[in-house]
């Protein structure tokens, strides 16, 4: 039986580590050769995983580039079988399809009614109000939408820690606030108005606009900052 050839990760030098690295510095810190590296798993006995993709990079230039490589082409690089040249093909394929979803999904936020038109297919006919967060990049597009709190016919309960936990998470540098009124009702209750202010007090700590507080029910919508009640 022939001797095991490749270097797996657990063999490699502390400095010759990317799955480490990642987890003790995070994903931005890694190189595309070093997050290739992950991918690919091991190399050969002349060759770190690491030094095959910083070959493997430095032969296409880009991951743009890399991405447009067939199997065949990816196996004609001396270490890259078909298992991992299949690996290579699968995370670049989901790259594509993540660009593609964004591009799609992005919807931008330019008056209140286009808050409206994406929360009330959510929230406008429901029996029972539930409170969400539309999270926003600095372009004012939508990068994230969350339930908050459901509760009843009557209210919701809001953790304004929660809103911005979230917030940070998605690296949102803005938000909309959106509850129903099951009631029909087009009218800022005092506890609305309430909590609108707490959250945009709390925002105003963290550098996170509060843009709007929408009410809405099954026809129609109350935007706070149309009414200048924000």
């Amino acid at each position: 039986m022939e001797p095991n050839t490749s270097f797996t990760i657990k063999q490699w030098a502390e400095d010759d580590k990317p799955r480490e690295k990642l987890m003790l510095k995070g994903k931005q810190a890694l190189s595309d050769a070093e997050l290739l590296a992950i991918l690919i798993g091991s190399g050969s006995r002349n060759e770190s995983a690491v030094d095959l993709s910083k070959r493997i990079m430095a032969s296409v230039s880009n991951l743009n580039a890399l991405g447009k490589l067939s199997l065949k082409q990816l196996i004609e690089f001396k270490g890259i079988g078909e298992a991992k040249a299949v690996t290579i093909l699968a995370a670049m394929e989901l790259g594509r399809r993540r660009r593609s979803e964004e591009e799609i999904e992005l919807k931008k936020i330019t008056s209140s009614k286009s808050a409206f038109d994406i929360m009330h297919p959510i929230i406008g006919d429901l029996i029972h109000e539930e409170f969400w967060i539309l999270y926003l990049n600095n372009s004012c597009k939508v990068i994230y939408k969350s339930q908050l709190s459901k509760g009843g016919i009557t209210g919701t309960v809001v953790d304004v820690r929660l809103v911005f936990k979230t917030a940070l998470e998605q690296n949102a540098v803005s938000i909309i606030l959106c509850h129903n009124h099951p009631s029909g009702i087009l009218k800022a209750s005092d506890q609305d108005i309430t909590v609108t202010r707490k959250i945009k007090e709390a925002g105003r700590a963290l550098d996170i606009t509060i843009l709007d507080h929408l009410i809405i029910t099954n026809y129609s919508y109350l935007s706070f900052a149309d009414e200048g009640i924000l």
